[in-house]
């Protein structure tokens, strides 16, 4: 007598995934200073884990939205919600805006990146002697961890400053013009440490210039011009009608514009 057959039990049908609340909500935002608009009605939401480069014309905006996002300045109008805690988004400002006369080591720059675990007065020890010299190494600065800051390279203040960022294990990084002024190999190494902060499942936002990079190395874009202009895929974003738009929007700004306000 031969065997019943017997029906495969199928599984049960597994509940569909929620998609994850944005790193960054702007909700009509519009930021500025003085009351004097930069950055107009902004509309936009940054996922968790993307990797986006924000370009634009000079004057577009991209500082500032970086330092909105940082919270290191309030929205005229408009509300910004952060997915993250404030102690997890990692900011880097522009070259110019860094004082490297400062009496600082490597060393000791770098294990800044450890005072938001450590505290302001913690005490950085031998027991985090292996994540700094760990940081130093990934960015190709062994060896050189008692140098003065002031007697470095751009690119390798630039090093160093990623080596920072790096212990701070940050979940939004933020990045305003990183690249300004390196040489191409420095520009590689820290691109290649910006993709493995993207493996990581940690969110960047780079301010960029250079649209040859981003075409290689960001797959999402913002383009900003005091008003977002594109945001998707790098290359639906950076198309030539996008681009000269961005330039017409930036040609002509008025100074004496007057206050954005919320539409009633």
């Amino acid at each position: 007598m031969s065997a019943p057959v017997v029906a495969p039990v199928s599984p049960p049908p597994q509940p569909a995934r929620r998609p994850l609340p944005p790193v960054l909500r702007f909700d009509n935002v519009t930021l500025g200073y003085d009351r004097h608009p930069a950055v107009h009605h902004l509309h936009l939401q940054i996922a968790p884990g993307a990797l986006t480069a924000i370009v634009g014309p000079n004057g577009a905006g991209k500082s500032t939205l970086l330092k909105a996002a940082a919270g290191l300045i309030r929205p005229l109008d408009g509300v910004i919600q952060r997915g993250v805690p404030a102690r997890r988004i990692a900011y880097l400002p522009q070259a110019a805006a860094l004082d490297n006369s400062f009496p600082l080591t490597v060393y000791d720059l770098v294990a800044m990146g450890l005072w938001e675990r450590c505290g302001l007065f913690g005490r950085i020890g031998r027991r985090h002697a292996p994540r700094i010299a760990e940081a130093l190494r990934a960015v190709g600065l062994t060896g050189l961890e008692s140098r003065p800051i002031g007697a470095l390279s751009g690119g390798q203040l630039q090093r160093a400053l990623f080596a920072r960022l790096l212990l701070q294990d940050a979940a939004l990084i933020l990045l305003d013009e990183p690249f300004n002024a390196l040489d191409a190999a420095t520009v590689a190494d820290l691109t290649a440490l910006i993709h493995r902060w993207r493996d990581e499942g940690r969110t960047v936002l780079a301010a960029l210039h250079d649209l040859e990079l981003v075409r290689a190395s960001f797959p999402q874009t913002l383009l900003l011009a005091r008003e977002l202009i594109a945001h998707g895929p790098t290359d639906v974003a950076l198309t030539e009608a996008n681009l000269a738009r961005a330039r017409r929007m930036n040609e002509a700004p008025d100074p004496h514009a007057a206050p954005c306000v919320r539409a009633a």
